[in-house]
């Protein structure tokens, strides 16, 4: 029995154009005519349009499926890589469902990475615009055990009455109040370096390298806080010995 080309076309579910471009790009063989000049199609074409089809649905481009050819090993082959690629499709996307509800639950920052640790993600809340980028200028530096331990401590620092006001700090603020809260966070400063020791070696297992990964929070310190802020972090510094270093502790 032979089909038009809309007859075999309706019968695939397909639309005549559709066939045609088949034939266009050599997915599809080239019918006989009859006497009177029209195509012919028989049950292999159909079976071909209703393959190409089906790998359509199943997510396979054209150009694929014209590189897959007729051969059953090819076909086979093409599937398991498909199946690979929509197995780690699969995966990603339940990642960043795990994310996303992470996100939700804890109300955190979208800009950061999510955390399993609701104590973590609790202080990440309270955090000012500034401390949420540069947090996020330290993912981009600092290996996974350095983040831990500057997030440990920045997170820390909003837990003494004095960090509010060093987040409205602003900029033209006199000598005697950046002195006054430099000496007020010291104290708080230095408990939160005694019980975060890992925080001496938080550039060891920088990505690119410790001078690089200071070079880095030592601008995006300056490109984020304003000048009076920047005075206090100097000034708690001296206070504790440890002048210079890079970041807000």
């Amino acid at each position: 029995m032979a089909w038009s080309t809309r007859e075999v076309a309706d019968l695939a579910g397909a639309s005549v154009r559709a066939v045609r471009h088949y034939h266009e790009i050599g997915l599809l063989s080239e019918p006989e005519r009859g006497a009177n000049g029209y195509k012919h199609y028989g049950t292999s074409h159909l079976l071909r349009v209703l393959r190409i089809r089906r790998l359509t649905t199943l997510g396979f481009s054209l150009p694929q499926i014209a590189a897959m050819g007729d051969a059953d090993d090819h076909f086979e082959e093409a599937l398991r890589s498909l199946d690979e690629e929509l197995a780690a499709t699969v995966d990603r996307l339940r990642r960043t469902r795990v994310e996303l509800e992470l996100i939700l639950r804890q109300g955190a920052p979208t800009e950061l990475p999510a955390q399993r640790d609701p104590a973590s993600a609790s202080g990440r809340a309270g955090l000012s615009a500034a401390d949420r980028a540069y947090l996020l200028v330290l993912t981009r530096v600092l290996g996974p055990a350095g983040l831990r331990a500057y997030e440990k401590v920045i997170s820390g620092f909003h837990d003494d009455p004095a960090a509010a006001e060093f987040d409205r700090l602003p900029a033209g603020a006199g000598e005697d109040t950046r002195r006054r809260l430099a000496e007020r966070l010291a104290p708080h400063v230095r408990t939160l370096r005694a019980g975060c020791p890992e925080l001496e070696t938080a550039l060891a297992d920088a990505p690119r390298g410790p001078e690089f990964a200071a070079d880095m929070m030592n601008a995006a310190v300056n490109d984020l806080y304003n000048p009076a802020q920047i005075d206090v972090m100097a000034r708690v510094g001296d206070l504790l010995g440890t002048p210079g270093g890079p970041g807000r502790s």
